[in-house]
């Protein structure tokens, strides 16, 4: 039964909410000034304060973007909420909450999708096991991660911190304790979690982090720039911040739209983090080893089977698979660790690149710190499309909630509720303890293997993984 609006008041003002089963929520609150305009291009600015009461009842605006396209569509849902005041977070917590443990979210979308607006990412279930959930918005695409003169690099991570820095501040009038903020992210969201948490200001305050699928790495503004240069090329304008503030942000979108529908089958581009000595100074598998916070990260055993459909796999022959090994510049070794593991031509370029991409890094990370680092790997096999244990199925488990149209995209509709109750309730744990209930990495490269039965055994392929090194 719906209860009168609660209110909180905040640093900068009164925001009032709604509140329904013992659960608050106060969606598409302010953190930051929206980032247009003479803000267009600029580190994020604080939000001003207002006077009266700001209702907090609808999910902010969604930051430029174009849908998924083709097969993606069918399993990855997009949302497009109009306005320009894209810079919010999210609230959901417990109506009696006390100094309770905090967790952030950070979507994913490859840097230049998604939104906290899905279906997918309601923080309900973690509002009812008494967690406060946080979900932000970020920019994203060239408006986020363009590599221009006159700009600073990586302006989305820069509204990560922004919205981090918003929770440290502000969380506690929400019941939940400033002193316990888990960092959580899946895919681009992790990228961007494992990035914020090498800021010294978050990462020295933060109480742990999670990062699912996660890349680990930051490329040379020469590298990570491609992409701006290569939209700039096909607007016929130079690649500086004069030059892509005169262009409206639907005309990036959609140049960058034009140019990846002439790309590989397999993606090997796109936007990335940038090397920069202000807000990336060393890539985060690097920075993350001296961090002093537990991290819970891990993968999924069939990572390249989003990217990759049944019939995009079979369209690859073996001088195709060859070429794009060469491309993305796969060893040998792994290769054929990966065809001797059971996979053959596309199947085994696509585990070869996830494994570098994804598994590698996070190995590489978790043996450099085996003690304060827990590994899982999850390997449900969903019936969807062939997905099997593909790139972010593992989201609605470890969300706890699987009825909803974005869980049922990727799982089905008979999914086991069971396993995502086990996982759901580790990542409280671990975000209440910094302990999700199996051992460190340690020497014997300790894993939780999430699947019908789960267990704890020592990391799998690893003949794969390490010719990576």
């Amino acid at each position: 039964m719906p209860h009168p609006s609660p209110r909180v008041t905040l640093t900068t003002g009164t925001v009032a909410g709604t509140e329904s089963a013992g659960v608050r929520r106060f969606l598409g609150i302010r953190y930051a000034e929206p980032p247009f305009g003479d803000r267009r291009f600029a580190a994020p600015v604080p939000a001003r304060a207002w006077e009266g009461v700001r209702e907090a009842t609808g999910l902010g605006p969604t930051a430029p973007q174009s849908p998924y396209q083709g097969d993606s569509a069918t399993l990855l849902s997009s949302v497009e909420i109009p306005g320009e005041d894209i810079l919010t977070v999210n609230v959901w917590t417990p109506a009696d909450a006390d100094a309770a443990p905090v967790v952030v979210w950070v979507h994913g979308g490859a840097l230049e999708r998604g939104t906290a607006a899905l279906e997918g990412y309601d923080g309900t279930t973690f509002a009812r096991d008494g967690v406060v959930f946080v979900s932000l918005n970020y920019r994203l695409g060239s408006e986020g991660f363009s590599v221009l003169d006159g700009v600073p690099r990586n302006l989305g991570l820069l509204d990560v911190g922004a919205a981090v820095d918003w929770v440290f501040r502000e969380i506690a009038a929400f019941g939940g304790d400033p002193e316990r903020v888990t960092l959580m992210g899946e895919s681009a969201g992790g990228a961007l979690v494992a990035a914020a948490m090498a800021i010294p200001r978050i990462g020295e305050r933060a109480h742990g982090a999670i990062i699912q699928s996660g890349p680990l790495d930051a490329s040379t503004p020469e590298r990570a720039g491609r992409v701006t240069r290569a939209i700039a090329k096909h607007l016929g304008i130079p690649a500086t911040r004069d030059a892509f503030a005169a262009v409206s942000p639907q005309r990036l979108v959609d140049a960058r739209l034009e140019l990846t529908r002439k790309s590989s089958p397999i993606p090997v581009g796109g936007f990335a983090l940038a090397l920069d000595p202000a807000s990336v100074p060393r890539a985060p598998e690097k920075a993350l080893t001296d961090a002093a916070a537990p991290i819970l990260l891990g993968t999924n055993t069939d990572e390249y089977r989003l990217w990759l459909s049944p019939a995009a796999i079979a369209a690859l022959g073996p001088l195709k698979v060859a070429a794009l090994a060469l491309f993305g510049r796969i060893p040998a070794g792994a290769m054929r660790a990966a065809r001797a593991d059971g996979s053959h031509g596309a199947e085994a370029l696509g585990q070869a690149l996830s494994d570098k991409i994804l598994r590698a890094p996070a190995t590489r990370l978790a043996q450099n710190r085996p003690e304060r680092t827990f590994v899982y790997e999850f390997a449900w096999q969903s019936p969807v499309r062939g997905l099997r244990a593909a790139h972010a199925v593992e989201i609605a488990f470890a969300f706890g909630r699987l009825s909803g149209p974005d869980a049922v995209a990727l799982s089905g509709e008979d999914a086991p509720q069971s396993l995502a109750d086990e996982m759901h309730g580790a990542w409280v744990s671990f975000i209440r303890t910094g302990d999700p209930g199996w051992p460190a990495f340690g020497a014997t490269r300790a894993t939780r293997v999430f699947d019908s039965v789960s267990q704890t055994v020592p990391q799998r392929r690893t003949e794969v993984v390490d010719a990576f090194r």
